[in-house]
């Protein structure tokens, strides 16, 4: 790992445990990326609970619960559904806090309105409107994918959401 993405995740599981939360992801475009730099780090059993890759729109709907119609109506580039699946991550594990990313990394696949580059996110609490956000992102795919990965933590440490202990 490089090493703006192992301080960056050191900070996040360091954020995590101040909370005592455990967090759960589910991806896309990012193939597991945050989930594979959070647990290299050293005792992160003890903050990370799961991570789902979800690249089709199949998984999304079998694994996290994505309606059909949601996917259909917006496609899986879109913060509807980033939201889903946040929603999904966290229903299906015992995390207070959910990271979803999906999005175009490239070379192909993009379109009018979704160009390569295109990614959304969300970051989500039980009982609690999820925060979404959709950014462009330049550079070939292993860099869309590594700014996304470096995003979606560097937006959860300052993404405004109480501090509550687990009960």
């Amino acid at each position: 790992m490089d090493a703006e993405l192992d301080a960056l995740a050191q900070r996040t599981g360091q954020w995590l445990l101040d909370r005592q939360w455990r967090l759960v992801t589910a991806e896309s475009c990012t193939g597991g990326w945050i989930a594979q730099a959070l647990t290299a780090i050293a005792g992160s059993s003890d903050w990370f609970d799961s991570g789902w890759v979800t690249y089709s729109n199949a998984a999304k709907m079998r694994q996290l619960g994505v309606p059909t119609t949601l996917l259909d109506s917006v496609g899986a580039v879109s913060e509807p559904v980033v939201a889903a699946m946040a929603a999904g991550a966290l229903a299906h594990s015992d995390a207070q806090v959910a990271i979803a990313v999906s999005g175009i990394a490239g070379p192909t696949g993009g379109r009018p309105g979704k160009p390569v580059g295109t990614v959304c996110f969300a970051w989500a609490q039980p009982a609690q409107a999820p925060v979404t956000e959709t950014r462009q992102f330049a550079g070939d795919r292993e860099s869309v994918r590594r700014q996304a990965v470096i995003h979606a933590l560097q937006q959860l440490l300052i993404t405004d959401m109480p501090a509550k202990s687990v009960p």
